[in-house]
């Protein structure tokens, strides 16, 4: 029931992300909620269901915007993985926690997709990319960490995302 769940929420989130979004750019910039997804999911459940999730959302992003295939799928399922890898070790009901982590992973998906950009040979300013996306993206992901993570959380802990471990 859980994964039908978050699958659902997942085509939501990506559902809004490529089209109503964009009504809420902010100096250009709009935020990535799908990795959003990806981070709350993965530091509530661990790096596999990070990953995974991270992939899924990605590709399924990739493949309705038609950007380059497969960029977001690794980038946010890197991210996906390595905050998963913090799923045991850090406080799940802190937002502080969360906005860092959030910022973190923010900047290392988006310098991924910058990575993958310049090995297929797209080459982007640098100075361009961080000061014009990649920092403004992690800054717009971190500012909404607490409108969207307590009721994720909530939904994990006793809500409709709450699943018994057998």
């Amino acid at each position: 029931m859980r994964v039908f769940l978050i699958l659902i929420i997942l085509g939501v989130v990506i559902l809004l992300q490529v089209t109503v979004l964009d009504l809420f750019q902010v100096a250009g910039v709009k935020p990535d909620l799908v990795l959003l997804l990806v981070i709350f999911n993965a530091f509530l459940r661990g790096s596999k269901e990070g990953a995974f999730l991270g992939f899924l959302g990605g590709l399924w992003q990739d493949i309705l915007t038609g950007n380059y295939i497969g960029f977001n799928a690794l980038a946010k399922m890197g991210a996906g993985y390595f905050v998963g890898l913090a799923e045991s070790k850090l406080f799940k009901d802190s937002i502080v926690i969360v906005i860092g982590i959030t910022l973190v992973a923010t900047l290392a998906s988006q310098l991924l997709y910058y990575l993958l950009l310049l090995i297929l040979g797209i080459v982007v300013p640098p100075f361009w990319a961080f000061v014009r996306i990649i920092i403004p993206v992690a800054l717009y992901n971190a500012l909404l960490v607490p409108l969207f993570y307590k009721p994720f959380y909530r939904a994990n802990i006793r809500g409709l995302l709450y699943e018994r471990e057998i």
